[in-house]
């Protein structure tokens, strides 16, 4: 398991927490291996009852890490970033997270794959897909318009708007809002202990019928997107918004038709 992913077990709550808060907790090839990995040996663990990911009490995610996204870029269904994306899709079990500070890009959009979500306040989330030259992807195109209606999902996946933690319960997207980070975790630890301890088919079942709706719609949409999101990681769009992501300027899109 990567030192970047610290992975803890109390009763049969599994906690998977990102550990790089140099790179604040950017997340790498290695990263998304070691989560899907992770996800995918918990699912056959029948001592684990719950999942709960988190970062720190000062960061979740900043998303993916650019150097290392550029180097590496995803090039089909089994390379890790599409790896963890199905392994925490399909999990039977139940998924928390707890949230602080930044979630950019797979930082909010992962939290829709959660059954239970609580962030700090002071939480900042974003999906910047469309700034970045890129698209939406893990199923975001799909479920954020599906809670929120079309007008609201445009101004977070088309825009690209950031909002609060407390925004985020508002939105629906998370459960409770806490004071900071610490007591964010702490709640989603004390809630992830009191799931494991329910009866694990009846919890099983329980999920898996309240996703089948439509898991069929959901699976189809995160392929596609994950097609369109390899294509547009080499567009001229892209190339440049990450470049200037990288050289730290400004993007100009004033040549693109």
């Amino acid at each position: 398991m990567s030192q970047s992913i610290l992975v803890e077990r109390e009763q049969g709550l599994l906690s998977l927490r990102l550990n790089r808060a140099d790179k604040m907790n950017a997340l790498t090839r290695e990263m998304y291996a070691a989560l899907a990995d992770a996800l995918e040996a918990a699912e056959a663990d029948r001592e684990v009852r719950a999942v709960l990911i988190a970062g720190n009490a000062e960061c979740f995610t900043a998303g993916n890490d650019i150097h290392d996204f550029l180097q590496h870029p995803p090039s089909g269904p089994d390379s890790p970033v599409f790896r963890f994306m199905r392994a925490l899709m399909e999990f039977s079990k139940p998924v928390l997270a707890a949230v602080a500070g930044p979630a950019v890009g797979i930082g909010t959009t992962l939290l829709l794959h959660c059954d239970q979500v609580f962030v700090a306040r002071g939480a900042k989330l974003k999906m910047p897909f469309v700034n970045l030259g890129l698209c939406p992807e893990f199923g975001s195109s799909f479920l954020v318009p599906r809670l929120l209606g079309h007008v609201r999902a445009a101004s977070l996946l088309m825009r690209g708007d950031g909002f609060t933690g407390e925004h985020a319960v508002a939105l629906g997207l998370a459960n409770e809002a806490l004071a900071d980070g610490a007591a964010a975790l702490e709640r989603a630890r004390e809630v992830g202990l009191g799931l494991q301890a329910l009866p694990p088919a009846a919890l099983a079942l329980s999920k898996r019928l309240l996703k089948a709706p439509y898991m069929d719609e959901l699976r189809r949409v995160v392929a596609e997107e994950g097609e369109l999101f390899v294509q547009r990681l080499s567009s001229p769009e892209a190339l440049e918004a990450l470049s200037a992501f990288t050289q730290r300027r400004q993007p100009d899109f004033s040549r693109f038709a």
